[in-house]
């Protein structure tokens, strides 16, 4: 419920508002909670009490006038959205209102209480807006070049490019494997691109299905589906002049990608139900773990946002071909998890750091966070055991038999019998397989137990064989005879 303070001497006028906005619900609770005054002083003294999210303030009080306390009010009730309201057509007032930091300034009498409803609305709107944009940036402020680890040829060059893009507000699409740090590149990105501090947005765009992402990212106004009961500020409405990051855009329907597109083309877009030209002031930056070369050959991406998006391009380059960034990784993250989960280990013997190294890290960076928060909590002093360590097999090396690259610290073990391995596919169908059995085709618990999103779940039943109406075959590895 927000509190909502009036105050006008008119008392005939104050009480017609205030019960117009104690009438007003949403979801079936009241939607305001509404404190009066008829003067300044009593205003003042309202404003501390009840911390209201919005101020209806007349210009003309008895003891003071709402201009001369419109900067007490603030002090006193931080972040309300104050609202100017006068009898009076004065444009110097108005302008004199506006620059000591109202909201809004309107004139009586209102035409219809329902007027004044759509600037508190409004009002409340740019209030949240606020207040999300203040905690992004405080995610944001650890987002630095710092957290870009790694001194491979490969880091370098990624760092370079990145100078290069924070210089322009083009469009930027990066792409990499699952847990390379997309997003971190993305906020560094725009960190970087700006010299004070404007909002990140992101929004993971295989996580939300389609009809609820369109509302996300456009917002809806109020009435355009069921179950809308207020309106609602999308993605790019809500991150200003800052910045949209689409993750994992690959997985974006084709509906929306004409959508989106147009947006990108025009600069403009309407709220889900509206009518409403909203300019895009949002600088865009995508992710893919895709290559979108091939969705689009496959007819899976349009081509046409593919270019769109792809002004520039920047690819993360997975963990397994820069091993010797990770004994830097290892580092800097343990000093981030140890802050974390309040313990102290620091040292990491040599006979741990060549095993960290040489572990084929599928997930990445993200990975080599898990494992390492896992060993952190179980171990009981300072030093990170190899005990601690999860049973991961290691990599085979495709290099075996060739000198090692210049800065490689270690060489991944050759392996004895290749047949034995199977093939990462036939590993994954298996287990999703499995997975199914094991809950009896429920598609929502095998999601939960795969850690995988529903529209993922989906495509790679249709991969493997095992939609619905296809008779799924569960083979056995090879197990090499003991005899």
């Amino acid at each position: 419920m927000e509190t909502l303070l009036i105050v006008d001497d008119d008392v005939s006028l104050l009480e017609t508002l205030k019960m117009h906005f104690e009438e007003i619900e949403h979801d079936g609770q009241p939607r305001y909670h509404v404190a009066t005054a008829t003067s300044a002083a009593a205003g003042l003294r309202a404003a501390q009490e009840s911390m209201p999210s919005v101020v209806i303030l007349d210009m003309m009080l008895p003891d003071r006038t709402g201009l001369e306390i419109i900067e007490e009010m603030k002090g006193l009730c931080g972040d309300a959205r104050i609202i100017l309201v006068t009898a009076y057509h004065d444009m110097e007032t108005t302008i004199r209102a506006m620059k000591a930091g109202a909201f809004d300034y309107i004139h009586k009498p209102f035409p219809d209480p329902a007027a004044l409803d759509l600037v508190v609305e409004r009002a409340l709107e740019y209030r949240q807006l606020s207040r999300r944009a203040d905690e992004v940036n405080r995610e944001n402020a650890a987002a630095r070049l710092g957290d870009i680890v790694g001194t491979s040829g490969s880091m370098q060059q990624l760092v370079k490019e990145i100078g290069k893009v924070t210089g322009s507000h083009a469009t930027v699409l990066i792409t990499g494997e699952s847990g390379t740090g997309k997003e971190l590149i993305a906020r560094v990105i725009h960190n970087y691109s700006y010299d004070e501090p404007r909002p990140f947005i992101g929004i993971n765009c295989s996580a939300i299905v389609d009809t609820l992402l369109e509302s996300e990212l456009f917002g809806h106004e109020k009435g355009a589906f069921t179950g809308a009961t207020s309106g609602k500020l999308g993605k790019f409405e809500v991150a200003e002049e800052g910045t949209v990051f689409l993750d994992e855009i690959g997985d974006m329907s084709l509906m929306l990608q004409a959508k989106l597109l147009r947006v990108l083309q025009e600069r403009e877009f309407e709220r889900v139900g509206g009518v409403k030209r909203i300019k895009l002031r949002a600088r865009v930056i995508a992710a893919t773990h895709r290559n979108l070369s091939e969705e689009v050959a496959a007819g899976r991406f349009r081509e046409d946002l593919y270019q769109r998006l792809k002004v520039i391009t920047l690819l993360i380059p997975p963990l397994r071909e820069r091993r010797e960034d990770i004994p830097l990784l290892v580092k800097h993250l343990l000093e981030r998890i140890n802050e974390k989960v309040h313990k102290r280990v620091t040292r990491v013997p040599i006979e741990v750091m060549e095993r960290l190294t040489r572990l084929p890290w599928r997930g990445n960076v993200r990975e080599l966070e898990n494992v390492l928060t896992r060993s952190v909590v179980l171990a009981p002093g300072d030093v990170l055991r190899g005990d601690d360590l999860p049973a991961l097999e290691a990599a085979p090396n495709p290099d075996a038999g060739r000198p090692a690259p210049a800065g490689a610290m270690f060489a991944a073990p050759a392996v004895d019998d290749a047949s034995l391995i199977p093939t990462l596919e036939e590993a994954e169908r298996q287990l999703i397989a499995r997975a199914m059995a094991v809950t009896k085709g429920h598609k929502g618990r095998t999601c939960q137990i795969l850690g995988i999103s529903r529209p993922t779940l989906e495509r790679k039943l249709q991969k493997y064989g095992l939609a619905q109406g296809q008779s799924p075959q569960v083979h056995t590895f090879p197990v090499k005879d003991a005899s």
